[in-house]
This record gives structure tokens, C-alpha cells and sequence, in this order.
């Protein structure tokens, strides 16, 4: 198999610098950056609470936010896959806002649809769409995206935030805090850290975390998920609308496949691939990937990509290759999603104010 070409990222030295936020012992670097982060720390403090202080936001409806607190990815969408398919167990009818990070234009408020382009409504917004196909609308003001889908659908009756963890014009019920393997690194804030905002010393009431991770990550309390392989089907099929087998992850074992992702933690996926007995040469790529131009050589004969890649990968695009979309499974545990149930109102009790 040819090499991959040399895919656009960051700069060495940013690449560089962002690989010491996750080593556990400060580096030097990262203390000369401490007032830095000790500023932006005071100024996000300083913006929350602004945001929390402006007028009130009712819209009428429970709002589960899901975010994580720190830079990039930590297995955000696959949990509101998963809390949506749960919370249609309890009987509710959810809708989804979110940013759409990313995108052309984050300003407008799109309207997400299963043939909705990713680079106009985002990767991960569309991503949840064509798997659960709830109403979902992206937009920066996450509050103005909110009026608008639930102006569309009033059936819905209890709301998610996509990564709106630090949107705090939205109100919210439950947050729910995502963390990977990597945890808070350093424990840092930006810059010279990857958190978002400090670490809390404990959990907030209505705070619960799920570790995507096979043990918890960080000294927080929290629930850990599992993330399996649900199969694979080629692209074309994906597209439309097919479920994925597992039985073409044991007829791809022993041939030469290319394995490409764009994500938080790549590794965790080729780890995978490799557990579930596939030989693979690595592609890992920036998260949110646009994988125009396509990001392996001309000749490439299979290669494998997460649902989150797919969106952007039309099948007329991909030429002679055999492009196979491997999905993925977040299981809730129990525990995680009693700490939900306690927090939410009855659904007999949930209250249908007008929105202001």
C-alpha cells in the first residue's frame, strides 16, 4: 500500500506545544504559560456569569446539555446518539441543537436534513440526524436555535444541547460532561492546558460525567461508557440508509486496509479495528477533517472510515477505492442513566410555558 500523503494540520510548533497539555507532569513550557491561562480563566469566569445575568431564557422544556470540558474531541456525539435512543425508551420526543463546528457560515440557523450538505450545517450535527432522525437545528446562538426548532416541531418535548457546555444563555437541567481516556491532561486551562474551564473540586447537583474510556480518567465521579464496533457496510449503502453488519468486519480480516479518522482520539479507533482482528496502516487526521482533497493516494483499494468521516465522502467521490463505514456502538450504564431519571422531571410534569 502507497504512503498517505501528508495531510494539512496545525503547525509543527502548535502540534508540538497542544502534545505537552496531555502529558500528566507540567512541562516548562506550560508553566511560562500559567498567567496566560490564570487570565483567560478570570475572563471566562467573568463571561459565564455575564451570560447567566442577562435576561432569562425560557423555552419551556427539560434541556440536557452534553459538552466536555476540554479543547477538541471526547466522544460528545456518540453520547447524544446514545441519550436520544434512551430517552425515546422513557417515552420522550427530543430535538437536538447544536453549533455545527465547523461549518461555512455558523451564524445561520440551519435546519438540518438527511441530504443537508456537512459543510453548511457540520459533521456532527449531521452525523446524529441520519441516526436518529429527531429534529435537529444548528446555529451559534444556541437559544435562537432552540426557538427555532421547537417553533417547527412542538411535539418536541425535551431538548439536548450539542456541545453548549459553555453556552450559558441556554438553560439547562442536567449537564452532561464527557471525558476520554486523556482526562484533563495537565489540568490546565488554555493556553497552557486543554481545559475550557478549571476542573470543579466536585460535581455540581446537576452535573453527571461519562468517561468514553475503560476507566474513569479524571477524580471525578462518573460512569463509564462502552464503545464497541457495530459493523460495517460500504458506502454507497451507508448513504442510503443501511444498517451495518458485522459480518464484513471478519471478510476484511487479513487483506491490506487503510484505516482513515478524523477525531478527538484516533487511536482509540484503530485500536479497535485491530481487537476485532483487521490489519491496518493508520491514517489519523484533524478532527473535523474535510477530507477535500482526499486525504489517501490514488490506487488506495480499502479503507476504512467512521460514521463522523462519512458524512463528507459522497460515493461518486471516492474513485476506484472500496471505501467500508465502520460504526459504533455507546452503550449508557445503568447507573449513568438513573442519575439522568433523577434529575429530569416526570414527563406528566414537564412544563409548557410559552417562550419569551
Amino acid at each position: 500500500m502507497s504512503t498517505p500523503p501528508q495531510v494539512r494540520s496545525a503547525p509543527s510548533w502548535a502540534t508540538a506545544l497542544q502534545a505537552q497539555w496531555w502529558q500528566p507532569k507540567i512541562s516548562l513550557a506550560m508553566r511560562l504559560l500559567q498567567p496566560l491561562a490564570a487570565l483567560y480563566a478570570g475572563l471566562a469566569a467573568v463571561h459565564r456569569r455575564w451570560q447567566r445575568r442577562t435576561a432569562p431564557v425560557t423555552l419551556g422544556r427539560p434541556i440536557i446539555v452534553v459538552g466536555n470540558l476540554v479543547v477538541g474531541g471526547a466522544g460528545k456525539t456518540p453520547t447524544v446518539i446514545a441519550l436520544i435512543g434512551w430517552l425515546r425508551q422513557q417515552g420522550w420526543r427530543p430535538g437536538v441543537v447544536s453549533r455545527g463546528y465547523g461549518r461555512d457560515d455558523d451564524q445561520a440557523i440551519v435546519n438540518v436534513q438527511v441530504n443537508s450538505n456537512a459543510h453548511q450545517v457540520g459533521d456532527e450535527p449531521l452525523l446524529i440526524h441520519r441516526r436518529t432522525g429527531v429534529p435537529l437545528v444548528v446555529g451559534r446562538d444556541r437559544v435562537a436555535a432552540a426557538r427555532a426548532l421547537l417553533a417547527q416541531h412542538p411535539e418536541v418535548d425535551i431538548l439536548l444541547s450539542d456541545d453548549g457546555l459553555q453556552h450559558h444563555r441556554l438553560p439547562r437541567d442536567v449537564e452532561v460532561v464527557v471525558f476520554d481516556g486523556r482526562g484533563a491532561g495537565n489540568g490546565l486551562t488554555l493556553p497552557a492546558g486543554p481545559l475550557r474551564q478549571p476542573l470543579p473540586r466536585s460535581l455540581p447537583p446537576h452535573m453527571v460525567v461519562l468517561y468514553n474510556a475503560p476507566h474513569p480518567s479524571t477524580p471525578l465521579p462518573g460512569a463509564l461508557a462502552e464503545r464497541r464496533l457495530a459493523g460495517a457496510l460500504p458506502l454507497a449503502d451507508w448513504w442510503r440508509g443501511h444498517a451495518a453488519d458485522t459480518q464484513p468486519l471478519s471478510t476484511l480480516q487479513g487483506r491490506p486496509l487503510l484505516a482513515a479518522a478524523g477525531m478527538g482520539e484516533p487511536e482509540r479507533f484503530f485500536g479497535m479495528l485491530e481487537q476485532a482482528g483487521l490489519t491496518i496502516q493508520r491514517l489519523p487526521l484533524p478532527d473535523h477533517a474535510s477530507f477535500s482533497p482526499l486525504p489517501w493516494p490514488a490506487g488506495t483499494g480499502d479503507v476504512l472510515v467512521t460514521e463522523k468521516d462519512a458524512v463528507k465522502l459522497r460515493p461518486d467521490r471516492v474513485g476506484a477505492a472500496k471505501v467500508w463505514v465502520v460504526a459504533l456502538d455507546f452503550a449508557l450504564p445503568p447507573e449513568f442513566t438513573e442519575a439522568l431519571r433523577q434529575r429530569l422531571p416526570p414527563r406528566a410534569d414537564a412544563p409548557l410555558r410559552t417562550s419569551r
